[in-house]
């Protein structure tokens, strides 16, 4: 059974087209060249892959199997090319790291600042994820360097601490709730709140929590950082909730302050998961050593 990159991509298009020759032409090959390698293909599989009629192509039960695996295979192919392409512009390498909202804005700028200036041949792709999306992702192979809660299950990666941090609720100075001690999530939802953009790890996860509870969050405001939170909470919009170093570091200018919220989930133990520390690249281990130093 033979077949290349070329036939994959010929046979994606052609069913997403609905037609041999429109999928040559999206493949850049002539019809003659097209229709051949559609059928070396169906010989190779010894199977049809295509219902061919008046009004264009559709796959066959086959030629759907066949279109899974070629789009999972081109993808991967794709990824690979991405991966590659720091070494093709002289880089030592590419660390990808999934970090948790909490330590992506108020950790890791500093601490990636200060690696990247010490190893300037290595590049970093960060993606901001829901702690136990990360566990799986790195497990899998797909991160190499994950920054979580520590309340989630790690199964057999490797861990090491990193910070501590507590979310807290964050309201406006003169905000009947500013004298409180301490309060509840459940009653912060009868409140309005200033949240972040509804597709961020932190918004999502507080949304599962609410829905827990059987209640909506009220948000009326959806922004891009816990500063602007903070900066929308002072001006008497609503109420939100923060890391606790954040309303520390904003408080210094802003009319604000923080209550701090009884739940368990609130208290954030973030800590470092690795599948294996000594089986990463050379250059990922030393990203690794230099979050444990800044810890």
């Amino acid at each position: 059974m033979r077949f290349d990159f070329t036939d994959l991509n010929l046979f994606r298009h052609v069913v997403e087209a609905g037609s041999i020759t429109r999928g040559a032409e999206r493949s850049n090959l002539a019809l003659a060249a097209a229709s051949t390698r559609i059928r070396k293909l169906e010989l190779a599989f010894g199977a049809a892959l295509l219902v061919r009629g008046r009004q264009g192509v559709t796959p066959t039960p086959a030629g759907r199997t066949l279109l899974q695996h070629a789009r999972a295979i081109l993808a991967q192919t794709e990824r690979l090319n991405e991966d590659l392409t720091p070494y093709a512009r002289g880089l030592a390498g590419q660390v990808r790291v999934l970090s948790n909202t909490n330590a992506l804005t108020e950790f890791l700028p500093e601490t990636l600042s200060s690696f990247l200036a010490a190893y300037p041949d290595i590049s970093i792709d960060l993606e901001e994820r829901l702690s136990d999306e990360i566990v799986g992702l790195i497990a899998d192979g797909t991160g190499d360097i994950g920054i979580v809660a520590g309340t989630v299950e790690f199964g057999r990666l490797q861990t090491f601490p990193f910070r501590s941090d507590r979310f807290v609720l964050v309201v406006a100075k003169g905000h009947p709730l500013a004298s409180r001690p301490h309060i509840g999530f459940a009653e912060v939802l009868d409140y309005d709140l200033v949240g972040l953009d509804r597709a961020s790890a932190i918004q999502r996860f507080l949304a599962a929590k609410a829905s827990r509870i059987g209640r909506p969050l009220r948000l009326r405001v959806q922004l891009r950082s816990f500063d602007a939170i903070c900066r929308l909470v002072e001006c008497n919009v609503g109420v939100g909730i923060v890391p606790e170093t954040t309303v520390r570091r904003t408080a210094r200018t802003m009319a604000i302050a923080a209550v701090r919220l009884t739940d368990p989930w609130a208290l954030r133990e973030l800590t470092i998961c690795v599948r294996d520390a000594q089986s990463l690249p050379p250059y990922a281990r030393q990203l690794v050593d230099h979050l444990r130093a800044s810890a």
